[in-house]
């Protein structure tokens, strides 16, 4: 069999990007959730969170997931509650696969726990798991009992020279 030519041109270039090469160390996609039939899980604690490795580990940038429609128990009425959460990240060598932080997110739907235990369980499985630079969350839960509870964490000093938009919730102001 002839041997291969080495690519030249644009294509040589492409071949060496640092996507092209996050990509050939990617785990195949079966692996994955992500293109396959999947169930919400029972629990937070079932979840599966998927990562794929970061194109550019040697760079500080911000990625951002919104979830405007999160929702989780009241651990002693068992009444819905509603937030709007914000996760901030600056990955290091790993990437957070959308799908299932949605299946992740959505399995808080029958998990009973209070506002801030969610929103920080949140947290701490998202730094064991990806082990970012950096990671903040914004909760903004909608008000039971005509008062709204606002949870806020962050990893530490985010890295110099960083641009971190605002998070974009405003705080509730009611019907006034």
């Amino acid at each position: 069999m002839p041997a291969r030519k080495p690519a030249t041109g644009a294509a040589a270039a492409a071949a060496q990007s640092p996507l092209a090469k996050s990509q050939s160390a990617q785990p195949q996609l079966g692996e994955l959730q992500l293109g396959k039939e999947t169930q919400l899980p029972q629990s937070p604690q079932t979840a599966v969170l998927d990562r794929v490795p970061n194109p550019y580990p040697q760079k500080s940038y911000l990625a951002r997931f919104s979830a405007p429609e999160f929702t989780s128990l009241c651990p002693v009425t068992g009444q819905p509650d509603f937030a709007h959460i914000v996760i901030d990240y600056v990955p290091r060598r790993w990437l957070l696969e959308s799908k299932s932080l949605k299946l992740y997110l959505g399995a808080f739907r029958n998990h009973g726990a209070f506002h801030e235990a969610c929103t920080m369980a949140i947290a701490e499985r998202l730094v064991q798991f990806l082990t970012p630079r950096w990671l903040r969350i914004g909760a903004y839960w909608y008000p039971r009992g005509g008062i709204p509870i606002d949870v806020f964490w962050q990893s530490g000093r985010p890295p110099a020279g960083l641009w971190i938009p605002d998070q974009g919730v405003s705080g509730y102001r009611g019907r006034g």
